[in-house]
């Protein structure tokens, strides 16, 4: 039986990153004494902990558990107000992520392990891979949040984002309530980032090149930096200081947080930066070396989704941006949307979806999206994969409706090539356009396919579907959960994010390498 707190959360079919609800019991009743909550099942792998954890002996703590999955956005927008909660109370509070995989490819611990370095998570993670602990608190939607207090009792449920001033008070007035009963000795965890070697690269995101000028730029994420380098690898440039922050400035002195998608404005040697943790879009004048910001202020939009003019214009986790023609278009992950803005008025709307997530075609603003986070054109259309719906769909400009090549719905995921409604994706965040194909970064597949623009059928380019890091013919190569996508000339460079490196598809010898980067002395010490 169920306590009174979870009396009126009943199982039922997953929501997918929910806007934000909030649910909260009422206290008890003096003479009623509440259960304990529900204690992790046995045998669960345990990340950033060197041993399995009980509630039973975080007695004396106050424990915030956070169901998530790492696709997802609204997940990932909660991962800011867990921080600041941690380095609030870092005595009191213990916070428990509870992986609960919406995909296949997230229930493997080591892609849980690749989410909470990425995301730079030091709380222990719990795979929940099964739904055992999930089912056990009636929880039906990511991210939810579940408050347990000193004595080691449920006392609150929060589905969404966007609730660390509801959490903050509740936490306060915990610690006054069990003045006396608390545990304040801080734990230090054992955390995965000391296990992990450095590299040169960390999680690149995006890539684009330039054949004319010959160069490369991608993003180094979690670096908080960009890279601009010639075809073969040599570093010409490397923009941002490599600290979190919004600052513009020069290229030394520029700061950025997890940018992600890359666009060239080659007839006014301009780069614009979707600096996705900062919610900015960035624009860097390649001839002054100068970074400023164009759309953002640092805050995340909500909802509902509107738009406005440079630092009142709030995006929302902008995770790829595209010039085409006179207009900048961006992926709006976090409001699952396309974006136009005008760069300049510095004007930003929306171009394309409500703001609710599913996957519907017709005229582009009455349209439903789910996450997009990879774009591409063949100069006159807009391709773009939405990747919670694991589609690759498309933006006709010329009549101003979205079309769906590959993608069913929101739990319709698989490796399936062929056509609609039998093809299937798994979780795809790039795209880019050659030769009449779509190419898709498969991402938790670990491959690259292509969709033949006229017959909308999709089949395996790269990759044997298997997470890994091999060079060598198309058969023989293998991604961990590839990213951005670029082609320049007869060349496919990959943004390979989970082996934090860039790989070169030459497509004349069908052979896959490594970019080695060169020129390592104009590459700062982080």
């Amino acid at each position: 039986m169920r306590s009174r707190l979870f009396q009126s959360f009943v199982l039922g079919l997953a929501l997918c990153c929910v806007c934000p609800t909030l649910s909260y019991a009422n206290p008890a009743p003096k003479q009623e004494v509440r259960p304990p909550a529900p204690e992790f099942p046995q045998g669960l792998q345990w990340l950033n902990t060197d041993k399995p954890l009980s509630l039973s002996a975080l007695k004396g703590k106050i424990v915030l558990l956070d169901f998530w999955t790492y696709c997802c956005i609204n997940c990932i927008h909660t991962i800011p107000d867990l921080k600041k909660l941690e380095a609030k109370y870092p005595n009191e509070l213990v916070v428990i992520g509870v992986h609960s995989a919406k995909f296949e490819n997230e229930k493997e611990a080591q892609n849980i392990r690749q989410a909470i370095l990425r995301y730079e998570i030091e709380h222990p993670v719990a795979n929940d891979k099964d739904f055992a602990f999930w089912r056990s608190y009636g929880v039906n939607s990511w991210p939810t949040l579940v408050l347990i207090d000193p004595a080691g009792r449920a006392v609150g449920m929060a589905a969404g984002e966007g609730h660390y001033d509801v959490l903050d008070n509740r936490i306060a007035g915990l610690i006054n309530d069990f003045k006396g009963g608390l545990n304040s000795t801080p734990i230090k965890w054992a955390l995965e980032k000391y296990k992990r070697a450095p590299s040169i690269l960390s999680f690149p995101g995006k890539v684009t090149g330039d054949a004319k000028s010959e160069r490369l730029f991608f993003s180094d994420s979690n670096h908080n930096r960009i890279f601009i380098t010639s075809l073969d690898g040599k570093v010409q440039e490397v923009i941002g200081s490599g600290k979190s922050g919004l600052k513009d400035g020069d290229f030394e002195t520029a700061q950025f947080f997890r940018p992600q998608g890359v666009s060239y404005d080659a007839a006014n040697d301009l780069l614009y930066i979707a600096d996705t943790s900062n919610h900015a879009l960035r624009k860097v004048n390649l001839k002054t070396k100068k970074v400023t910001t164009l759309v953002g202020n640092g805050r995340k939009g909500g909802y509902p989704p509107t738009g406005g003019v440079g630092s009142t214009a709030l995006l929302a986790s902008p995770w790829d941006v595209l010039t085409l023609k006179d207009k900048i278009y961006v992926a709006n992950a976090g409001t699952h949307q396309l974006w136009q803005i005008s760069p300049d008025s510095r004007r930003a709307m929306p171009f394309a979806g409500t703001g609710a997530e599913d996957i519907r075609d017709g005229a582009r603003l009455e349209a439903l999206l789910a996450q997009p986070s990879g774009l591409a054109t063949n100069g006159t259309d807009l391709f773009f994969v939405d990747s919670e719906v694991s589609a690759v769909r498309t933006v006709d400009m010329a009549h101003g409706k979205v079309n769906t090549f590959i993608g069913m719905g929101l739990f319709e995921f698989g490796d399936i090539d062929g056509t609609n409604p039998k093809a299937r994706l798994q979780h795809p965040i790039g795209v880019a356009y050659h030769g009449n194909y779509v190419y898709v970064a498969d991402t938790y597949n670990h491959k690259i396919k292509r969709v033949d623009v006229n017959t909308k059928a999709v089949e395996t380019f790269l990759g044997t579907g298997k997470r890994g890091y091999t060079d060598g013919s198309f058969e023989q190569a293998e991604f961990n959960e590839p990213n951005g996508l670029a082609f320049v000339g007869e060349k496919l460079y990959i943004a390979d994010t989970n082996n934090s490196v860039i790989r070169v598809v030459d497509l004349k010898t069908q052979k896959v390498s490594t970019l080695k980067l060169t020129g390592l002395e104009k590459v700062p010490t982080l």
